[in-house]
């Protein structure tokens, strides 16, 4: 089975809801690993990922994707009676079951309290815990994360971005976030600024403090 995932957008493609918001001035092609989505508010950040995900239409352009998507955003709820434990026996596959009640263990998620007793940190563990343990080995996975820190302590943070830089050989992930530090460097940045969506070129300085000083 096919096991590199791809996100094709072409050039000329333009995400918006009445009118434009961002339109790409060339194509982009991203691959297997972690892509990071950069821009100021209300540029199109989570606008992209719907529309990525199937979820709005393109103004105009095109885009392909090549893997099993999912898109887990800060807004995303169970039933506030069940448990992470519950939901991850129903949405994991038995051989992940354990890396999911491992992982929760690691964040200090309690996995046997219901979800409408969670604070709003340990609500978006369960759904980063899910969205990891529910790709499987054999299928390439495309996983797009609107504001995945939203809530999370530093230590969560650190604890996902170490798990994310390991686990990389099937898998694409589009991640929106807010950086905290001008020392923060990115493996590869697509950014949404003066309403163009770009790629960052490989060889450019991918620390914040260079990239947000272009972000307009």
């Amino acid at each position: 089975m096919e096991n590199t995932p791809s996100i094709t957008i072409s050039d000329s493609f333009a995400i918006g809801y009445n009118t434009p918001i961002a339109t790409t001035a060339s194509s982009i092609e991203l691959g297997v690993g972690n892509h990071f989505l950069l821009a100021r508010n209300g540029r199109g950040k989570t606008t992209l990922l719907k529309t990525l995900a199937g979820g709005l239409k393109a103004k105009s352009g095109d885009y392909t994707t090549n893997g099993r998507l999912q898109f887990v955003n800060e807004f995303l709820e169970f039933d506030r009676e069940l448990t992470p434990a519950t939901v991850f026996k129903a949405l994991v596959q038995k051989k992940h079951r354990m890396q999911a009640i491992e992982m929760a263990d690691a964040v200090e998620l309690e996995h046997r309290k219901p979800f409408g007793r969670l604070s709003r940190g340990n609500r978006q563990k369960a759904l980063l815990i899910l969205a990891e343990c529910r790709a499987t080995d054999q299928q390439s996975q495309i996983l797009l994360l609107d504001e995945p820190f939203t809530g999370l302590d530093a230590f969560t943070q650190e604890f996902f971005l170490n798990h994310w830089s390991k686990k990389t050989s099937n898998t694409l992930r589009l991640i929106t976030c807010h950086p905290d530090s001008d020392e923060a460097e990115f493996p590869s940045v697509v950014t949404i600024s003066n309403a163009k969506l770009s790629h960052i070129n490989p060889d450019s300085d991918r620390h914040w403090g260079a990239l947000k000083t272009a972000l307009n």
